[in-house]
Order: structure tokens, then C-alpha cells, then sequence
């Protein structure tokens, strides 16, 4: 299109020329003692045209011999910057490959040509983040070949470098070189300094998801649940895991810190961080009932925590496996003191009809036992025990349940009967 508009304006002027230079019968006279000279106007207007044309290239001309030395120099800054950029794409397709060796080399060839470039008087604009990119690559390359002195050096030049760029790039480069130090300490199993890395960034940039997977990372590895477990629920809410991978990392987190956890109140606080699913989850009600209790604490608020578990039991055996049904009636036992309560009296109802529901369930045949022999209703208690010990696959339970047995026999002043359930509980 542009080529055709210049074809038009051509012809156009073409035309206004021959129309004015075929009517114009002007002259021009140039008085130059003694002479006296007529030339046409047509003449004259050619040759200003010509001398104008002539004068434009010739200045043009001079302009580009004078720009000689500059283009050169430019040139040469041009190459020497290409040199570096491809030093640098070279240093890290050799990262990628597994050559750190080589990738180190490259990086540091970066450093040196640009070094040149600033000797020579030839500054490029973002030489300083060119160096802090260098540098980096350098550092990556010496953590994977166990270089740990180089590796510090190259950290400090980069830290150090980007002060000559711009504010946000600078920034970028200042926590990028944070973050990549964190998890070279983690690789190390440096927990502490990890975490002291991390705990250095700005509250935007720990709050994204590489840092917090860093985070987690370290305080598992630091030994510290707690943190753990507060920068896991931060993940999940960004959705940074899958559900089932999520749900065991927050399982085995809260086991961790329950293991840890020798306070009623930290206990309380440890619970009311857990989200509702999370409560309802069998393993952790359980292993936070049974921890509670071993703290001596409240055996109703143990309960309470177990009565969506047991809503499941009683909805359905199945959905509990074999394990958890026994931690679930050892828990529950445990937390049964035996006092006239409405609590306790619903409880007996509750696990009564649930047994009665499931007449051949040795162990809620001994968890119904059990209530009724702390509530003295010792007719029924023996009954229970004695047709659940022999069933009971645990041995530590059906040890208890014999010695239970003998108990209630030593009651009843049934000597040979509480010698036998003894012995039964000595051979199991």
C-alpha cells in the first residue's frame, strides 16, 4: 500500500512539473560585468533542485563518516554483550543437562566479560542484574557439586550486585537469591539457618507458595510441629496439595505435636486449631482423646471428642477398620470413671444397643463389660467379660478382660473361677 501512495505522489509530481515547465517562458539574467548571461527559468529551477539534492547527500554523507568510530565502538559493545548473554544461556542449558562443572565455567566467563565491558569504559544498563543472574547460576552450580565456599561467595556477590538496578527488578533479585539460599541450607539439613533465610523475606513473598513449602519443609525437619502444622493449613488453603496428600500431612503433623503436647491448655488450643473435617477424622480424634486423657484430663471432653467416631461405629462397623475399633474401645475405657451421670448412663444405653445390634463383636462385648463393672452391675459385667475374653484377637486386651473376669469372681469370693480367669490371663 505504501509502495503504491509512493507511485501516485511520483506521477503526480511528475505531471505538475511538465504541465509548469512546458507553459513557462520566463528567464532568468545574471549581470556579471561585462557580461550579461539569460538563462531559462526551468534551467534554474533544475539546478537549485540539483545543488539542493547535492548538498542533502553530501551532508549525509559526512554525517555517516564521522559516525564511523561510534558505530565500531557500538558494535563492539554489542558483541561483547551478546558474548556475555550467550555465556550465560550456555551456563544454564549446562546447568540443566547436569554438567554444574561446566555451568560454573559459564557463569563465571559472564562475570569476566562483563568485568571487561566496565574496564573498557562500555557500561551496560543491566549489567548489575546480568551479574546477580551470573552469580546465582554460579551458586547453584557449586551447591550441586558440595562446593560450599564457593557457593557463600557467589550468595554474598549476588546479594550484593543488584544495588545498581532497578528498585523492583533489584527486589525480585534480592528475594529470588534469599529463597534459593533456604532451600540450599535445606538441602543441607540446616534447619535453623533455612528457616532464618525465610524468616528474612518480606511478609508478601513468605506468603507464597514455593516459601511456605520451604517453611514446611524446614520446621518438619527443625522439629517443630507446631509451625508445621500452621504453615500446612496456609498450603491447603491455596490449594498447594491434593486432598488424600493433604489429609496425611495433617494427620501425622497432629500426631507429632500431640506427642508433643505435655499442657491441658495446649492440648485445648491444639484441637480448636483443627478444622471440622479434620475433627471428624477417626485416627486423630482418637489419638487426641486418648493423649488428653493420659494429661488427666476431663474424661467428658475426651468422650466428646470421640462421639462422632463412635456415631460411626454405630452407623456401620465397617467404616471403622479392625486397629481403630481397638483404639476406640481402649479410649472409651479409659475415659469411663464409673459415676452415676446422665453422660455415662446414655453412654451404657448407647453401647448396649450397639452391641446388642452386633451380639458376636467381642469388643463391644468387653467395652459394655466394662461400663457395667465400674457402674457395679456385676451380674451383667461378668456375663459380658466372660463371653468376650475368648474372642478378643488383641492380647493385651483380652488379658485385661480375664483379669477382669477374676476380678468380679474374687467378688463373688469364686476362688477356683478367679484362678482360672488368672491363668487364662497369665497364658494369653
Amino acid at each position: 500500500m505504501r509502495a503504491a501512495l509512493w507511485l501516485m505522489s511520483l506521477f503526480a509530481v511528475a505531471v505538475a512539473s511538465a504541465l509548469l515547465a512546458s507553459n513557462n517562458v520566463g528567464t532568468v539574467s545574471i549581470f556579471w560585468t561585462p557580461y550579461r548571461v539569460d538563462v531559462s527559468l526551468n534551467l534554474v529551477l533544475f539546478g537549485l533542485v540539483v545543488i539542493l539534492l547535492t548538498m542533502h547527500w553530501a551532508q549525509r554523507a559526512l554525517t555517516a563518516l564521522f559516525e564511523l568510530p561510534r558505530q565500531a565502538k557500538r558494535w563492539r559493545l554489542q558483541q561483547k554483550e551478546r558474548a556475555a548473554h550467550a555465556a550465560l544461556l550456555d551456563g544454564m542449558a549446562q546447568f540443566m543437562e547436569g554438567r554444574f562443572l561446566r555451568a560454573r565455567k559459564s557463569a563465571e566467563l559472564v562475570l569476566v566479560r562483563e568485568k571487561s565491558l566496565m574496564a573498557s569504559g562500555e557500561v551496560i544498563e543491566h549489567a548489575g542484574a546480568l551479574r546477580s543472574v551470573a552469580h546465582i547460576l554460579a551458586a547453584e552450580s557449586a551447591h550441586a557439586l558440595q562446593d560450599k565456599a564457593a557457593r557463600q561467595f557467589h550468595l554474598d556477590a549476588a546479594l550484593q550486585e543488584p544495588m545498581s538496578v532497578q528498585s523492583g527488578l533489584r527486589q525480585s533479585l534480592i528475594e529470588g537469591a534469599m529463597m534459593r539460599a533456604a532451600r540450599w541450607s535445606l538441602d543441607d539439613r540446616d534447619a535453623a539457618e533455612s528457616l532464618l533465610w525465610l524468616d528474612r523475606l518480606p511478609q508478601g513473598v513468605s506468603r507464597r507458595t514455593l516459601a511456605m513449602r520451604l517453611r514446611l519443609k524446614a520446621a518438619r525437619l527443625a522439629g517443630q510441629p507446631s509451625q508445621a502444622l500452621d504453615t500446612a493449613m496456609l498450603l491447603i488453603k491455596h490449594r498447594a496439595f491434593t486432598s488424600e496428600a493433604a489429609e496425611s500431612m495433617v494427620r501425622s503433623l497432629v500426631f507429632e505435636l500431640i506427642a508433643k503436647t505435655h499442657e491441658l491448655g495446649q492440648m485445648q488450643r491444639l484441637w480448636t486449631r483443627l478444622s471440622e473435617s479434620q475433627r471428624q477424622s477417626s485416627d486423630l480424634a482418637m489419638q487426641a482423646a486418648q493423649h488428653w486423657l493420659q494429661l488427666k484430663g476431663d474424661p467428658l471432653v475426651a468422650r466428646t471428642w470421640l462421639k462422632p467416631i463412635w456415631s460411626k461405629l454405630q452407623q456401620n462397623t465397617q467404616q471403622l477398620t479392625k486397629a481403630q475399633q481397638l483404639k476406640l474401645v481402649q479410649t472409651l475405657d479409659m475415659s469411663f470413671t464409673g459415676q452415676d451421670s446422665p453422660e455415662e448412663r446414655e453412654w451404657l444405653v448407647s453401647i448396649e444397643i450397639t452391641q446388642k445390634a452386633n451380639p458376636r463383636d467381642a469388643l463391644l462385648q468387653f467395652l459394655a463389660g466394662r461400663l457395667c463393672q465400674k457402674r457395679q452391675l456385676w451380674g451383667k459385667a461378668q456375663v459380658l467379660l466372660a463371653q468376650a475374653a475368648p474372642a478378643l484377637e488383641d492380647a493385651q486386651l483380652r488379658r485385661q478382660a480375664w483379669r477382669a473376669v477374676a476380678e468380679l469372681a474374687e467378688q463373688r469370693e469364686d476362688l477356683p473361677a478367679a484362678l482360672q480367669a488368672l491363668k487364662n490371663a497369665a497364658m494369653a
